[in-house]
């Protein structure tokens, strides 16, 4: 998903470049949603990681 949210922030960098002021503005915002949603994606698995600890091996 991050890779994902570059993508799109570099293809708003080269459309405001180029002159395209909409497109530019569209994608960069598709960019911020994304990382924001892999922002909470990687605490939520943080917390849960932390909330399951780790398990005694079976015997």
């Amino acid at each position: 998903m991050l890779y994902w949210a570059l993508v799109f922030f570099v293809v708003a960098i080269v459309a405001g470049v180029l002159g395209f002021g909409g497109v530019a503005a569209a994608t960069a915002e598709i960019a911020k949603i994304l990382f924001f949603v892999f922002l909470v994606l990687l605490v939520v698995s943080l917390i849960m990681h932390v909330v399951r600890g780790r398990r005694p091996p079976a015997a």
